[in-house]
């Protein structure tokens, strides 16, 4: 690598920021360019880096589940955005919940105060000559996506994706809403509830199943990813099924009852200061009108102020067993890297992840030094292994212990079978920092 070459990374979201930060702290120049505020995908609004979108929740941190042993290991090899999110936290029971806008901020002034890394605002529309990272996210601008697609075997595959309405605290019925978590963990004030009745859960339900929806256009009408169905697209499998999904009512009493409701809408702080909240697993694409008409039939929310409407987006994949190779090398090319939830890793913590493993997968090529292998005994290790191992149906895929390699010895009951793993992962990338010098 020549002295003053810098590698260009191209989109300052979750990935791209995470890769950026990984070769300016190993000494290599960076160009991150990131075109806010010149141009902008439907789903952002801020100038600011690491953007949030669909929910400012960035899912549990207890090593029993896939999502947390997940951070622990990012982490370990120095991860910008989970200092950012400690910066940015809020209140949210077992779950890492932040503020967008101060997350976003820290972000944004970590990158732009490195003395490594040059920001330019612009967009991207071919793929940058010598080394670089692509992390330009599910909704890549329409001239780069295409400059994408010409090139041999890079066929972009698509899916719709959903994000959640945000609401007002101060425009809540405090007479019908109730605060609790599930199981009483947590703070009760992190979650608001409404519940239904029978009777309001089928008028609800019907409403529902028949509101009219924004429209979507011939061949990709029913690319839904199914981690993120809208809500609509739930109750249409069955009257039940949002009273066993996101609307069930277990490890929650209603103070005024002393029952458990027959459904519930739950809403999770969305905010520091309390007053946003954002419909727990209330994806949609119904037309805003629609929205508004629909979800006011929810005891509590008759006189909702939306302060986002729930959209769909387009979002673009890569068939990565195709295309990529370790590391999220381009297999054309191993000094471009893909990162983020173009390689097809959903998720804002595993788009994270990815951009941390391309940013070092990256560093290590450019020094001359042997690429890092994570295998699949960590969580990092598995996803990026889901991404370039051969599948007929490649889809989208969130961290989870099924991608993990199995334990050796036979572990009776999930929870003790899952601290297995996360024991044995920690391990392994303890292992694989000092052994790889990371």
């Amino acid at each position: 690598m020549k002295n003053n070459e810098r590698v260009t990374v191209v989109g300052a979201g979750m990935a791209g920021c995470e890769a950026a930060w990984q070769l300016a702290r190993r000494g290599i120049p960076v160009r991150l360019v990131e075109m806010k505020p010149v141009r902008r995908s439907p789903a952002h609004s801020m100038d600011g880096f690491a953007e949030l979108v669909c929910s400012n929740s960035l899912k549990a941190e207890h090593l029993t589940n896939a999502s947390g042993l997940l951070k622990a290991e990012m982490k370990k090899l120095g991860s910008l955005l989970l200092e950012c999110a400690e910066q940015a936290r809020v209140p949210a029971g077992g779950a890492l919940a932040v503020d967008r806008e101060i997350f976003s901020a820290a972000a944004t002034k970590a990158l732009s105060d490195h003395p490594l890394v040059e920001i330019e605002r612009r967009p991207v529309e071919e793929i940058p000559q010598g080394p670089a990272v692509i992390a330009t996210g599910p909704l890549t601008d329409a001239p780069l996506a295409e400059a994408i697609r010409r090139e041999e075997g890079m066929e972009a595959l698509h899916f719709f994706d959903a994000a959640a309405p945000i609401v007002t605290a101060a425009s809540l019925d405090g007479e019908k809403v109730f605060h609790a978590s599930r199981w009483g963990k947590g703070d009760g004030d992190d979650y608001v509830n409404c519940p239904l009745t029978e009777e309001e859960y089928r008028a609800f339900w019907e409403a529902l199943v028949n509101a009219e929806r924004a429209e979507v256009h011939g061949f990709e009408k029913d690319m839904v990813f199914e981690g993120c169905l809208p809500v609509e697209i739930l109750a249409e499998r069955g009257y039940q099924t949002l009273a066993f999904g996101p609307m069930k009512p277990v490890g929650l009493r209603d103070p005024r009852t002393g029952k458990e409701p027959f459904a519930v809408v739950q809403l999770r702080r969305e905010n520091a200061e309390g007053t946003l909240y954002n419909l727990v697993g209330f994806q949609t694409r119904l037309k805003w009108g629609e929205q508004k008409r629909v979800f006011s039939m929810i005891p509590g929310l008759e006189k909702a102020e939306f302060a986002r409407y729930g959209v769909m987006h387009r979002n673009t994949y890569l068939n990565g067993p195709a295309v990529l190779g370790r590391n999220f090398a381009w297999k054309k090319d191993a000094a471009i890297r893909f990162a983020g939830q173009m390689t097809g890793v959903e998720g804002y913590m595993e788009s994270a992840a990815s951009g941390i493993v391309a940013g070092l997968g990256l560093a290590r090529l450019l020094e001359g030094r042997g690429e890092p292998d994570f295998g699949r005994r960590t969580v990092i290790g598995a996803l990026e292994a889901y991404v370039r191992t051969p599948n007929a149906d490649f889809q989208p895929m969130n961290s989870n212990f099924g991608l993990l390699e199995p334990l050796a010895e036979r572990v009776r009951g999930k929870k003790n079978r899952y601290e297995k793993l996360a024991e044995r992962s920690l391990a392994e990338m303890d292992r694989i920092i000092q052994e790889e010098q990371l």
